[in-house]
């Protein structure tokens, strides 16, 4: 069966999460289940994301009704529903890249924050962080955010804050900010400046065609020049496929 699809959870539970144009979907979902015993629900995506939250609509397959798992990547936990919470599992080596370039006594701003898979991951690989701002949008994800720093011992090194990442005016200026909102993190880079100092820097995602990093850093250099901001880019990373020739790409800027 070569059929794209995630599984988020554990070896106890999990469950499956199907693309929008898979063909027999309910065949496919007991195909799944058959092959992976730990998988409890099977949904499917019935369109992209829409919403203010970043949430698939999904359509339950089989299996149980409540699709609430904890899932385990690295040696930590996430507990969450993914139709309650935007997650995706294949970042978790993206995750690992940026938390090993994070340096001790840093503080970091992860905006758009979920249900704190980035702060998690970089709080657990590097335990001389000082402190790590999460802002997310959503109720519910906030509401996971919480529960997951609890689950993983990191209440004095993470601090979940349920706001727009406009109004976050608790958070300062801070060493390292991440924007994983892949196809709208350029829109909020003017907050990523007013956050950022000498020295700040700034891992921005965004979806890239045939010119890889080009179309992405002339928008930076637009947005840079409007609010008079002296930068670099210090480095550029492929992640992730997003569509047929669309690639998730992130570029990481220095500020001077």
């Amino acid at each position: 069966m070569r059929i794209a699809y995630d599984i988020i959870g554990n070896k106890e539970k999990s469950i499956a999460l199907l693309g929008v144009s898979v063909k027999n979907p309910k065949k496919t979902a007991k195909e799944i289940m058959k092959r992976h015993k730990s998988v409890k629900s099977v949904l499917q995506k019935l369109s992209e994301r829409k919403d203010t939250f970043r949430l698939y609509p999904c359509k339950l397959l089989a299996g149980e009704k409540n699709t609430e798992v904890i899932h385990k990547e690295y040696g930590y936990f996430l507990k969450l529903d993914p139709q309650k919470a935007y997650f995706s599992p294949r970042e978790s080596t993206e995750r690992q890249r940026i938390a090993g370039m994070v340096k001790p006594r840093e503080e970091v701003l992860v905006m758009f924050s979920g249900v704190c898979p980035y702060p998690i991951a970089i709080a657990k690989r590097q335990i001389l962080v000082s402190k790590i701002y999460a802002v997310e949008l959503n109720p519910a994800a906030n509401k996971y955010a919480l529960e997951n720093v609890k689950l993983n011992n990191l209440e004095k090194k993470i601090v979940p804050i349920l706001k727009d990442v406009r109004k976050a005016k608790e958070v300062g200026k801070v060493d390292r900010i991440i924007m994983p909102l892949v196809e709208k993190a350029i829109d909020y880079l003017d907050i990523a400046f007013s956050h950022s100092k000498k020295g700040t820097i700034i891992h921005l995602y965004g979806l890239s065609k045939e010119d890889k990093f080009k179309d992405l850093e002339e928008k930076v250099k637009k947005i840079a020049k409007k609010h008079k901001i002296k930068y670099k880019i210090v480095g550029r990373q492929d992640v992730l496929p997003y569509a047929p020739r669309i690639q998730k790409v992130r570029i990481d800027i220095k500020i001077f």
